[in-house]
């Protein structure tokens, strides 16, 4: 079985890891060298060619993954070309499809509102282009993935099979390293992949309003530096902020739960029971995050325990052998 994934992605890398490890032949591929340094096994770096030769290169390898790959696994909703048509020419040789959705590429406004007052769409993926792009993949696409319930409800119609796996994490390349209660001035970070997706804005304020209330606690936002030093900052923090407005948590989460770190997120209160139990993440919003995160500042004997308790929950729920075989199941059947 031999599994080609593309076009980019931090998560994709850890699941054709994952899938590896488990004696699929697995491969991905990023098209474009990444600002954060990611490490895929393929990176055709097209961003440094000219449209013409970007074209001419991607054609030739679909020519060569045709004859290689048996399966291919897209990801963002994304394939080898903008109009998708590509997705005949993969029918035609008969190989196999799928496509994972990880977020604002199907996220619809009229329904994310409907439980989520927080919620912002990205102005590039209006609701006609995010229904056209779901059509053409959905016309040679039976199985479509996301990582969780807030994903799900925007698709759970377009495909004929959709299926939700939680993020793909190796534990084993977390070290945890568990905030002491006795840190007199604990650090805080938030990654924003967009400040203005996961309400970066709220965060500061709050920040900047414990700070004149006198709280000692240090505040790091992590911003243009690569994957790796992102992961050193983390495993450094006491406390990681996920996100505000979307309504579940990402893959920060995940992470900094591997690394066990106490996780502020808000998630949907909705689709709370629809996780696997146990999930140790501290709900705020931009209504509640000053109240939330002076609360657990104040009450540093939590730290350690969310961290076990959110180190525990990646291990059963997120760890890669485990995933993996979700994903195997699906490709079996295709």
């Amino acid at each position: 079985m031999r599994v080609l994934h593309l076009p980019y992605g931090s998560p994709m890398i850890e699941l054709s890891n994952a899938l590896r490890s488990k004696g699929i032949q697995s491969t991905s591929c990023h098209f474009n060298k990444h600002p954060f340094e990611f490490k895929p096994d393929i990176c055709l770096q097209l961003n440094t060619l000219s449209n013409q030769e970007q074209t001419k290169k991607l054609k030739q390898f679909l020519k060569e993954s045709m004859l290689h790959y048996d399966i291919f696994h897209f990801h963002f909703g994304e394939t080898f070309f903008a109009d998708k048509s590509d997705l005949k020419m993969l029918e035609r040789a008969g190989k196999k499809m799928v496509v994972h959705h990880h977020g604002s590429e199907i996220r619809l406004k009229s329904i994310a509102q409907t439980n989520n007052p927080y919620v912002r769409i990205k102005p590039e993926w209006t609701e006609e282009k995010i229904n056209r792009n779901n059509s053409m993949l959905a016309n040679y696409i039976d199985h479509a993935i996301v990582q969780d319930y807030e994903l799900e409800s925007y698709i759970k119609t377009a495909y004929k099979h959709v299926h939700v796996i939680p993020h793909t994490i190796d534990a084993n390349q977390y070290t945890p390293r568990y905030p002491s209660p006795k840190n007199a001035s604990p650090l805080i970070v938030h990654a924003p992949s967009s400040r203005h997706m996961k309400g970066t804005e709220f965060i500061i304020d709050a920040v900047n309003e414990l700070k004149r209330s006198g709280l000692s606690f240090q505040f790091q936002l992590i911003e243009g530096v690569s994957n790796e030093e992102a992961k050193n900052l983390i495993a450094k923090a006491d406390i990681v902020i996920d996100q505000l407005l979307i309504g579940a948590n990402g893959y920060i989460s995940s992470e900094a739960m591997a690394y066990g770190k106490p996780v502020i997120c808000y998630i949907r209160h909705d689709l709370v029971a629809k996780y696997p139990s146990g999930l140790p993440v501290v709900n705020a919003n931009p209504d509640t995050i000053t109240a939330v995160l002076k609360n657990l500042l104040q009450n540093p004997q939590k730290w350690k325990e969310l961290g076990v308790k959110g180190r525990q929950y990646i291990a059963k729920n997120h760890h890669a052998p485990i995933v993996a075989d979700h994903y195997i199941d699906i490709y079996k059947t295709l």
